[in-house]
């Protein structure tokens, strides 16, 4: 099943943070707001920010040009209807235009997905796609005849995008629904087993997206993303430690999945064009058995404190970023406090003992150099933060405990989603 999710609209913090838009300029009240001014985008009527052209290749357009139809072949991608459907601003739309692109994106996603396709006791090994934000559907016309009716499901948030959709592919089901909201869960329980992602991601919502997918993983809800997004945060993905890319998203990624950058995507395979280049990211997740594997009982949500204690500090040493982590832990026993800062590593669990005998690459990365607590986090792998975490909080005592430790939301942000 493939499933199609869709964009969120965004603050306008978040646009002016993350797009070269303006919405946080402030002019005079009566200052006239040129179309020059906004780089592309105009206020319609309902004061939504759209581009201001139509798509060169809408109908409209190719009335007029040398397009032949010997230059359109079975890639080519979805024309925007003139006049009714312009990328909206505060969806972070940019629509893939390049026949090429999407075929690629396509095969890649096919060779992610049933790299992680395992069968059950009936022999089950049907490929369950979610697409995140159709648009106009340029992957969806390349996936549907591919995996058919019966495997695709799209979700998304622009109901322009649905009305299209659902015109051009009357047995393709589309929802509308707000890609931040989704109960992966309750998903793949509804579609009869674990999900395999797709999508071209909207750059101001694409951390809290790949968060989601990761607290999916524990359910074993989502096996595998195949998603563009912008370079820089795919090279945080990937990046190795001591590096100024190496961060939170590093950390959790590389615990969580294997991760991938397949290719790098230029500014001029969208429309509009973005402003940075893009990238192909692959993760291909654990799963929760092999998870539990390498956190051997830390409970992800502790790691997740510890994390974004010390990264919040980023230029101090692990020792001062988890000071205060620390304090509110011991109950403010400040002797507790340094005899943990002070302490050596805990011995390895048998079971990182057995990995790394194994020839376990994880593994072999997750022992705590004796002088941890003088490290910045950028020194740390995300093994070793396993184990300053344990050195913390300590392991989970019980097996029940170790299931509980999995819980549906730890990265993901509260107010996103049920699950």
């Amino acid at each position: 099943l493939i499933l199609c999710l869709a964009v969120h609209p965004t603050s306008s913090f978040q646009l002016a943070k993350h797009t070269s838009c303006i919405n946080q300029i402030a002019y005079p009240s009566n200052q006239r707001i040129s179309p020059t001014s906004l780089r592309g985008w105009a206020q319609d009527s309902a004061g939504e920010w759209v581009w201001e052209e139509d798509d060169p290749t809408s109908s409209a357009a190719i009335a007029t040009s040398t397009l032949t139809a010997d230059a359109i072949d079975a890639q080519a991608t979805p024309s925007l209807p003139a006049g009714t459907f312009k990328p909206k601003q505060s969806l972070g739309q940019n629509f893939l235009r390049d026949g090429n692109t999407v075929a690629k994106i396509v095969k890649a996603f096919v060779n992610d997905a049933t790299s992680t396709l395992k069968t059950n006791e009936e022999g089950d090994t049907d490929l369950r796609a979610v697409e995140l934000g159709p648009g106009a559907g340029a992957l969806t016309d390349v996936l549907l005849p591919a995996l058919g009716a019966n495997n695709l499901q799209c979700i998304e948030i622009d109901d322009r995008s649905v009305e299209l959709l659902g015109d051009k592919h009357p047995t393709l089901r589309v929802r509308l629904e707000d890609v931040l909201q989704v109960d992966y869960p309750a998903l793949a329980a509804d579609e009869g087993g674990p999900l395999s992602i797709i999508g071209n991601l909207p750059y101001y919502i694409t951390s809290q997206i790949l968060f989601a997918l990761a607290d999916a993983s524990h359910s074993d809800s989502v096996r595998s993303a195949t998603v563009t997004m912008q370079w820089e945060v795919g090279k945080r993905i990937v990046a190795p430690t001591r590096t100024k890319d190496y961060g939170i998203l590093s950390v959790v990624f590389q615990l969580y999945a294997d991760c991938n950058l397949h290719f790098k995507i230029p500014p001029t395979v969208f429309y509009p064009q973005p402003k940075v280049d893009s990238v192909l990211v692959g993760l291909h997740f654990l799963g929760p058995s092999q998870l539990r594997k390498r956190l051997a009982g830390v409970d992800p949500s502790n790691l997740r404190s510890v994390v974004t204690s010390t990264f919040q500090q980023r230029r101090k040493t692990v020792r001062n970023g988890l000071k205060p982590l620390a304090l509110t832990v011991f109950g403010g026993d400040k002797d507790r406090v340094q005899q943990f800062l002070d302490g050596a590593p805990c011995p390895l669990p048998q079971s990182v003992v057995d990995a790394r005998e194994a020839g376990d690459e994880f593994a072999l990365k997750q022992e705590l150099p004796s002088d941890w607590a003088k490290k910045r986090p950028e020194e740390l792998t995300s093994g070793q933060f396993v184990e300053i975490t344990r050195m913390l909080y300590g392991p989970m005592d019980s097996e029940d405990g170790q299931e509980s430790q999995l819980r549906n939301k730890v990265w993901r942000k509260l107010k996103h989603g049920a699950n």
